[in-house]
């Protein structure tokens, strides 16, 4: 049946969104509700090479239960021979850093605003048992109203392996460089995500005031070695409340690191 638009399920793919290493962001209409949604089209082989295993599928019945203000809607997964459809809450403000780009950097208050939003999202989802592992600036999404909306949580272990080893081999690939990553992934050790995704939420919000990332050197060998050593500095414009803040984030040893908890009682959130 010729058809101008393809259609999956009860939905009718639109145009795309965003392209990522496994496949494309589609907008695409819910024919029955009429509702706009984005779907995450991804390739099936390519996520098999990177083995996707019963830990996955997990993860992603654990998605499609989340409920919170701050985290982008998992509303159903569907599958084809070769494609796998991730149907997820459309969110249409753009990236929050696309914000930071256009003002350079934010003012405490907003900084603080989207901050509180970014750690009520993770804790919430750690709380049900789900780490992100994988927080960077294309994952903050803003909708129409300003409201921060984290995306691709719990999802990220579709680009893992099932060991840290593998996981920091495809850095390169997957994640871009990994300015925002922990110095744990970095070891070819085991991690405990919850504690990573503390310390990639205190490099996010170092840049949010700064408008320049912490950690951003010319070789890949000189980043990882600063990021191992937690070698920062700030900018003078920074409050000591916030230098305070940031330097129980950007500890190197997790076990020695800052809980979201522990960022939740600080003076300055």
């Amino acid at each position: 049946m010729a058809s101008a638009k393809k259609q999956v399920g009860k939905y009718e793919i639109g145009r795309t969104l965003g392209e990522g290493t496994f496949g494309k962001v589609k907008h695409a209409v819910n024919v029955e509700t009429q509702e706009a949604v984005a779907i995450k089209v991804l390739d099936k082989e390519r996520i098999q090479k990177q083995s996707m295993g019963s830990q996955i599928k997990k993860e992603i019945s654990i998605m499609k239960q989340l409920e919170h203000a701050n985290v982008v809607k998992l509303n159903e997964v569907l599958a084809s021979r070769t494609k796998i459809f991730i149907v997820l809450e459309l969110v249409t403000g753009g990236e929050l850093f696309d914000r930071i780009v256009t003002s350079g950097k934010l003012n405490e208050h907003d900084a603080r605003f989207y901050f509180k939003q970014l750690v009520g999202g993770v804790a919430y989802c750690h709380s049900q048992g789900v780490a992100h592992r994988d927080l960077k600036p294309e994952n903050l999404l803003l909708d129409e109203q300003g409201c921060l909306k984290i995306s691709d949580f719990g999802l990220s272990a579709l680009y893992d392996g099932e060991d840290g080893a593998s996981r920091s081999q495809m850095l390169h690939t997957t994640c871009g460089t990994p300015n925002y990553v922990a110095p744990e992934v970095l070891m070819n050790e085991g991690y405990d995500g919850r504690i990573a995704d503390c310390w990639s939420i205190g490099v996010i919000l170092y840049v949010l005031l700064a408008g320049f990332l912490p950690f951003d050197e010319g070789t890949m060998h000189a980043l990882f070695q600063k990021i191992k050593d937690a070698d920062y500095a700030y900018p003078d414009f920074f409050t000591k409340p916030v230098t305070e803040l940031v330097d129980t984030i950007l500890v190197a040893d997790p076990k020695a690191r800052a809980t979201l908890n522990d960022v939740q009682k600080n003076a300055w959130f």
